[in-house]
Order: C-alpha cells, then sequence, then structure tokens
C-alpha cells in the first residue's frame, strides 16, 4: 500500500519537490530512462573513439578532439552546477559496465582496500592524468586522448566482470571524485523523505526490486545526506513503493554548509583542484615558454619532464599548504586540530574550483568552439574555408564571463566559509575562524583574476 506524503510536513525546497510534475515524474519512471539517453551517447563514444585512434594525426583535424575537449570537458562542470552527478547515469563508461555485467559479471563484493582507499586513488588518479597530460600531450595528440580511453574502458570492462554494481565509478574514476565534490556544490538534490523512510523496512531503494535496479554507486536515499554519490539515475524512484524520493532545486553551495562526515581526502582534493585550475591556465599562457626557459637556467635541464613536473608540483602543493596554513591559523581562534578545520573547510573551495574550473574552459568552448563544425565537414570529405576561425566569440566576452564566475565562486566560497564556521563554533569564535579563511578565499580568487588578464594561447 502506497503511503501518501504530507507535503505540509516535509521539508521541500524551492519550487517543492520536481516529481510533482507528472511530466518529469514520468519520464524518470519510464523504462526508457536513463538507456534513452545511455544509447546515443554511447554511439557518439565509439564515433569519437574511431577518430581519435583512425582519423587524423593532428588536433585541430581531428573530430574527436574537438568533441572530447572543445565541447564536453567544458560542458561537464556546468552539467554537474545544474544537475549534479546526471552525466554519470549517461556516462558510456557506465553503460559499458552494465552491458558487461549482463553477460560476463561474477558480481563480487568491492574490496576493502577500495573502500578504505577508493577516494584517495581517485585524488592520485587525478592528479596523475593531469600530470600526464602535459608531459606526454594527451589533449594535443588525438592518439593519446584515444588511448586514455581505451585505458579507462578496459578498467571499467574489468571492474564490471568482477565486482558489484558500478565499482569503478565510485571508488576509481578520476571524474567521479572530481563530479563528487562538485555535485555537492550543484542545484539538484535527491532525497528521501524521512517521515516516510523512518516507517520503511525493505529497503527497495538501495537492493531494488522486480522493476528496477539496485543503486549503482552504493547509496542508500533513506539515510543519504549528500549528493556526490547520487547519479540520478531515478532506480530508487522507480523502486521505493512508498513515493518517499523527492527531487528539490537548492541554492547552489548549500549542501556544503552542513557536511556531516566531512572527509580528509575529499578536503584534499578540493585544495588539488584548485591548484590544476593553476597549472591549467598558466601552461596555456604567452609566457609559459619564457618560465619556461628560467627553470632550464635554474635547474640546469631541458627536460621537460623536469621543468613541468617542478611548475607542477609547486601549484599542486600550493593551495594545500595554503589551507593548511590558514586552519593553523583558526584553529589558534576555534581550539580544534589543523586537520580538523583543514577537512571541514576544504569543502569550502568547491564553489571556486568550480568557478575557476568553468572559467578556464569557457576559452576553450568559446575561443575554440568552431573546431566542432570545422573538424565535423571532414567526415563528409569537406575542408573548410582557409584560415576559419574557430572563436564563437571575442575575447573581450569571454573574459568578462570568466570574471563574472570567478565573482560567483568568490561569493559562494566565502558564505560557505562563513556558514561551516558559524554550525562548527566550537570556540566561541566565528569571526576568528572566517576570516583566515575569508583571506584565504581573496588569495585564491585574486591568483585566478591575475592569470585570467594575461593572454593565453589556444591548445588546438
Amino acid at each position: 500500500m502506497t503511503t501518501p506524503i504530507n507535503k505540509q510536513n516535509t521539508s521541500l525546497l524551492a519550487g517543492g519537490n520536481l516529481l510533482d510534475n507528472k511530466w518529469i515524474n514520468r519520464f524518470l519512471r519510464s523504462r526508457w530512462y536513463p538507456g534513452i539517453i545511455q544509447w546515443p551517447t554511447l554511439i557518439i563514444f565509439m564515433v569519437i573513439m574511431f577518430q581519435l585512434i583512425l582519423g587524423p594525426e593532428a588536433a585541430h583535424d581531428n573530430f574527436g578532439t574537438a568533441l572530447t575537449w572543445v565541447l564536453w570537458w567544458p560542458l561537464i562542470p556546468i552539467i554537474f552546477l545544474f544537475l549534479g552527478r546526471f552525466w554519470c547515469a549517461i556516462c558510456p563508461f557506465a553503460k559499458i559496465n552494465d552491458l558487461v555485467q549482463s553477460f560476463v559479471g561474477n558480481h563480487r563484493p568491492v574490496p576493502r582496500f577500495l573502500k578504505k582507499y577508493g577516494i584517495w586513488i581517485i585524488d592520485a588518479l587525478f592528479i596523475f592524468i593531469t600530470w600526464s597530460d602535459h608531459v606526454w600531450g594527451v589533449v594535443e595528440n588525438p592518439l593519446g586522448s584515444g588511448i586514455l580511453m581505451l585505458t579507462l574502458t578496459t578498467g571499467v570492462i574489468v571492474s564490471g566482470a568482477f565486482y558489484e554494481r558500478r565499482t569503478f565509478c565510485r571508488y576509481v574514476c578520476f571524474l567521479g571524485g572530481l563530479s563528487g565534490n562538485y555535485a555537492r556544490n550543484g542545484m539538484l538534490s535527491l532525497r528521501g523523505t524521512p517521515e516516510i523512510c523512518a516507517t520503511c523496512t525493505i529497503a527497495a531503494c538501495y537492493k531494488g526490486t522486480d522493476n528496477s535496479a539496485p543503486c549503482p554507486l552504493f547509496e542508500f536515499p533513506k539515510t543519504m545526506t549528500s549528493s556526490a554519490n547520487c547519479v540520478l539515475c531515478a532506480e530508487c524512484i522507480k523502486g521505493c513503493p512508498n513515493d518517499s524520493i523527492q527531487l528539490t532545486v537548492r541554492p547552489p553551495t548549500k549542501e556544503l554548509w552542513f557536511i556531516r562526515k566531512p572527509k580528509l581526502e575529499e578536503a584534499f582534493l578540493s585544495a588539488v583542484i584548485m591548484g590544476i585550475v593553476f597549472v591549467q591556465n598558466v601552461t596555456m599562457l604567452e609566457v609559459w615558454g619564457s618560465v619556461l626557459k628560467w627553470l632550464e637556467q635554474v635547474t640546469g635541464t631541458t627536460s621537460y619532464y623536469v621543468t613541468f613536473s617542478i611548475t607542477f608540483a609547486f601549484f599542486i602543493i600550493l593551495p594545500v599548504a595554503l589551507l593548511g596554513f590558514t586552519s593553523w591559523v583558526a584553529s589558534k581562534f576555534n581550539k580544534v586540530s589543523l586537520v580538523e578545520n583543514f577537512t571541514r573547510f576544504g569543502y569550502a573551495i568547491i564553489a571556486l574550483d568550480m568557478a575557476g574550473h568553468i572559467a578556464h574552459n569557457l576559452f576553450h568552448l568559446l575561443a575554440e568552439g568552431g573546431a566542432i563544425y570545422l573538424t565535423g565537414l571532414g567526415l563528409f570529405g569537406m575542408e573548410a574555408a582557409h584560415g576559419a576561425s574557430t572563436a564563437i566569440v571575442g575575447m573581450g566576452t569571454i573574459q568578462f564571463l570568466q570574471f563574472g564566475l570567478l565573482a560567483l565562486g568568490f561569493i559562494g566560497s566565502l558564505y560557505t566559509a562563513y556558514r561551516i564556521a558559524k554550525s562548527n563554533d566550537t570556540g566561541g569564535n566565528v569571526w576568528g575562524t572566517f576570516i583566515p579563511y575569508a583571506t584565504l578565499m581573496v588569495i585564491f580568487t585574486v591568483m585566478n583574476i591575475y592569470l585570467f588578464i594575461l593572454p593565453m594561447a589556444m591548445r588546438m
């Protein structure tokens, strides 16, 4: 028997439960969702792989490179902002995982070391892949991008063949770690209704039913307080016998204000992402060549492996060290440890991370977006006009949008730091805790603005 929802007692956010809209409800409950989007995504992925491996060797002529790094990669953080981890529900790797499991899956439990160290593994992979991109030229080399995709596909196939659900997506995928952090900052939230879930004993949302699959990322909507591992696959919506699931719109950053169980590895990743944004910007600057020459003189070597690795390590360590120092200063006011401050307030950086990430990728999308059309012509044996521009809008417009995004990210991180300080007021000095982190947000924002002011070179 279905238990009706008492809407007077549910904590619905602005706009209410989106599932009250019959069109959204029907779509998400339909047996066609998410397959109706997964299959086209998988087909496009196959086209991209064909182009990356067998298409033109030059990145600026390769349609697969343009779709991957000029369109998909810039759009990903925007999707995370508005739709949380929805991309993970329609990701071709997720579909490949499900297909492998349907034929040869052994469905073994997740290894304990992955459960314990999964996020640290994701952190390490994210750092390594970013480093390898610059050292081996993954983005500029279609075959390099193809090898990266094939490596990830192999990992997905092996994981799907041996382990249950989407073990790879939850505990190994580097994009999953990024999306988990960003989804916390996102505007969409899926939760169970506490009053209804309190009386539920069957856990259909986690285990699945005859008409729905188990939660692919091992989440339990009944007790879930974070969107980090919810991919909006709608299986819990289909399986819940009590219509308990709510899908609501919330202000960006709201989830970050009250993290019940903050994790050091997630806070560390948020600082690392800031460093990676710095690296991506610095290596695209027109002055990057001069920086390399200076490093060669200092180190006495012309090896790019050495000079870039030094630069990379500096910018990765810098935000981690600044967050650590700020946490030490704050500990003098709130009387908690440096590590606890680092862990709690690391989440405040996420809004600025996302803003910097989107702002950087906006350059690729708007300054190089025309490459999607120009390289697409090659699929049909046509050639673009000689010297055709890839720019969609001018650099002035791009910088205006970049600075606007940074301003929003700064406000989001600043307010998040304040809310975290207020909700964890163990030392009785909210402002003493908040001001050091406010200063840190100012420093990060100024650094981003300065890098975006400098002229950038295109990678395509």
